[in-house]
């Protein structure tokens, strides 16, 4: 019994240190979104702020704060809605149909594992040619396409969970393939559909490199608005700080609403009989 209590006592411990590791960085960001410019690198350190100032929330909604958060929004929902659209079916078609082998699946996912840097020139030279550069259509397609073979490889295991048997007897009783689909399998992974959209778009929330270099100024996500406050005489810290954290609030908001769901879905088809 007392080398249970060693262990249990040895693992909080651990999780404790690991969040205050994880948790300090964004603890440290909030606090000096509030800071007056002379307390932000000070011996020794002002953790809490006397004044409480919010005009750098307001500064950083002026310079670029709130038309970045915008187009972030946009992108990262619609470019979520694709991914999962096509990730879906083509999932759906691997775990009924054995399309291409056992293997297509890894094969697919492999194409997430390219580094950016070497196809972010072919896509530039592309969306050129096609007037997409600076637009939301360049960035969508480009983060569904990172996104879809993600989706494609977690949703193929939750469709795999379930029995085909139930598919079977609603198209026996007059429903199509697509109908089977859409009502019944669809439905029953709904947890899985959830977390693999959370993660989908989490990814195109805080994506930069691909961001950096497709846009101008007509589309500016936060990630880019955040790095053009990096000046090369000045650097905005409270700014920045106050910008980050209220890009980061969107993503928790809907990581809460959503928690019931996607623990759901990343603990479907983790026990199996």
């Amino acid at each position: 019994m007392r080398e249970k209590t060693h262990i249990v006592i040895l693992i909080v411990l651990v999780v404790a240190f690991a969040l205050v590791i994880f948790l300090s960085p964004i603890f440290w960001m909030v606090l000096t979104s509030f800071k007056e410019k002379g307390e932000y690198f000070t011996y020794p350190p002002v953790f809490i702020s006397r004044t409480f100032d919010l005009n750098h929330f307001a500064r950083g909604l002026e310079i670029g704060g709130r038309k970045g958060i915008t187009d972030s929004f946009i992108i990262a929902s619609l470019a979520t809605l694709l991914s999962m659209t096509v990730g879906a079916l083509a999932a759906y078609s691997l775990a009924r149909f054995r399309i291409g082998g056992k293997n297509l699946a890894f094969w697919i996912l492999s194409i997430r594992m390219m580094p950016p840097i070497a196809s972010v020139l072919p896509l530039f030279l592309f969306y050129r040619f096609l007037h997409l550069l600076d637009t939301y259509t360049a960035l969508i397609i480009t983060y569904s396409i990172i996104n879809i073979p993600f989706a494609v490889w977690m949703l193929k295991g939750f469709f795999e969970d379930l029995p085909a048997e139930l598919e079977e007897a609603a198209m026996v009783d007059g429903c199509g393939r697509f109908g089977a689909f859409y009502r019944i399998a669809l439905p029953l992974i709904a947890p899985g559909l959830v977390a693999t959209a959370l993660f989908c778009f989490i990814f195109s929330w805080n994506e930069f490199f691909f961001a950096l270099i497709l846009s101008r100024s007509r589309i500016t996500p936060v990630t880019v608005v955040i790095s053009g406050m990096i000046g090369g005489h000045e650097i905005l810290w409270a700014e920045i700080s106050a910008v980050a954290t209220m890009a980061s609030l969107p993503v928790i908001l809907i990581a809460i609403i959503l928690q019931r769901y996607l623990v759901r879905g990343l603990t479907l088809g983790a026990v199996k009989g």
